[in-house]
């Protein structure tokens, strides 16, 4: 049997909500980890030439502004970012749900920074429409373990697949040897603890 696996042609990367305020609240992941992984899915996304939508909510209040890192990986795509005004399910949103229509892609690599509230809802509204999803568990987290688990459970019940970092980023590499793979290494390579490249 043929895996359903996601490539670089059919899949676009939606970030939702990194932003410096709310990634304090979060109590699941460690902030440094999260945030790399936030970021590996951007310059993942830019080296195999993917759409990327960023967006965010009522940054000039406590969530705050967006990564600054974003800026530098993605600069137009930072520019463009859907500055939401407090809807909860960004997919609401219309700016923000005709800017992932516009992907042209159907198959989507989503991680919003808390699982519990930024993701779980835009994944639930995605998979209504007949997109396929792949949520980054640790691009994102919640302020509770309980209330992550909870929250990966209900998107994966709905249909949606729920990756590691690492998984989501192989998938779209599938040989290290081929053009995407070449194009993936740097960036798994930063991710790797450096106790371990110590050994």
């Amino acid at each position: 049997m043929a895996l359903d696996l996601f490539t670089p042609e059919d899949t676009a990367v939606i970030l939702i909500d990194h932003q410096v305020g709310t990634m304090s609240w979060v109590g699941s992941i460690p902030f440094e980890e999260m945030k790399a992984n936030a970021l590996a899915l951007a310059k993942a996304a830019k080296a195999l030439d993917m759409p990327l939508v960023l967006t965010t909510s009522m940054e000039d209040h406590a969530q705050g502004p967006l990564l600054d890192e974003f800026a530098e990986i993605a600069p137009q795509e930072y520019k463009d970012r859907i500055q939401r005004t407090g809807v909860v399910n960004s997919m609401d949103d219309p700016a923000f749900a005709a800017a992932v229509k516009n992907t042209g892609r159907r198959n989507l690599i989503i991680a919003g920074v808390t699982n519990d509230v930024c993701t779980v809802y835009p994944t639930l509204t995605a998979l209504e429409e007949g997109y396929k999803v792949r949520v980054v568990a640790d691009a994102g987290g919640s302020m509770t373990k309980l209330a992550d688990e909870t929250a990966l459970r209900r998107m994966e019940n709905a249909g949606a697949v729920i990756a590691s970092i690492n998984t989501a980023l192989t998938e779209l590499a599938v040989n290290w040897a081929s053009p995407a793979g070449q194009a993936l290494l740097p960036v798994v390579v930063e991710l790797i603890p450096q106790e371990a490249t110590a050994r």
